[in-house]
């Protein structure tokens, strides 16, 4: 093989080898089944980054949030943040909901937790704040008798639009089924800045909402300086919750969809193939 030809063969399968490896990156595991190094704590009552009780931890690759450290609940709301914000992305968890409710957990909290998107910055949470300013996709489990489902959408300190109109209330229910017992279950949050934001269970839309902004109620004891109300929530960070009800995450990894945002045949292209594998 001629020198020009033979390189012109490794240029072709170089550049084969990145655009693979490029393709490969773009789905970004915020959880790496071993630690939590990317993460940062913030439970009601506690300061920033305390890790009360050990409440987050990794137990045998899955992210676990538990309660053997806590006398009584106490309304300790607790998140955990990823360590950088994102705009547009495709949220992946897998989660599934093991043991009983800690002592003093409220009622609605029984097997309730939350993916919470556009979150603002932990460290402007103040140290007695329930809830971060965010759109909650909420996660319920079966009771063995109610029909609950989940991936919902609830609104501490935020506002969202629903078929065309503001909707005003705290929780919306999704059309998803209900999952009971302590089966793994996989929920995608579709979020494309503060135009659209979709829940996806099982390759199905179960709840669609557009323009997230901060406005509402359903949050206490937070910095009036940041819950600036109308303001629309084009970005932010994400976190899980721990709301008194044992939780085990498997999955949690994210497609970064900002280098489509300009592009919307190609973001909806992309989008479309993602769902699909």
């Amino acid at each position: 093989m001629k020198l020009k030809q033979y390189s012109s063969v490794l240029f072709f399968l170089f550049a084969i080898i990145s655009f693979n490896a490029s393709a490969q990156k773009v789905w970004i595991n915020l959880f790496n089944g071993k630690d939590l190094k990317d993460w940062n704590v913030k439970i009601a009552k506690h300061d920033y980054k305390d890790n009360y009780a050990n409440t987050f931890r990794v137990k045998n690759g899955l992210m676990t949030v538990g309660y053997e450290g806590y006398k009584e609940f106490d309304k300790q709301y607790g998140h955990i943040f990823y360590k950088k914000p994102f705009s547009y992305y495709l949220l992946r968890v897998t989660y599934r909901f093991v043991g009983d409710q800690a002592t003093g957990g409220e009622g609605w909290a029984t097997r309730n937790s939350g993916a919470m998107l556009h979150c603002q910055d932990p460290a402007t949470m103040l140290k007695d704040q329930d809830f971060p300013i965010s759109i909650e996709a909420q996660i319920l489990g079966g009771d063995g008798e109610h029909t609950r489902h989940t991936s919902n959408v609830c609104t501490p300190g935020t506002l969202i639009n629903y078929d065309g109109k503001l909707f005003t209330g705290h929780c919306m229910d999704s059309k998803s089924k209900t999952y009971a017992g302590d089966q793994w279950v996989t929920a995608d949050f579709l979020v494309l800045g503060d135009s659209v934001v979709k829940h996806i269970i099982a390759g199905e839309v179960v709840l669609e909402y557009t323009k997230p902004q901060v406005g509402g109620g359903s949050v206490t004891n937070f910095d009036p300086k940041v819950k600036i109300d109308g303001t629309p929530l084009k970005s932010g960070y994400i976190s899980l919750q721990s709301e008194s009800h044992p939780i085990e995450f498997k999955t949690v990894k994210l497609f970064d969809l900002a280098p489509y945002a300009k592009n919307q045949a190609k973001l909806d292209q992309v989008i479309d193939k993602i769902l699909k594998d």
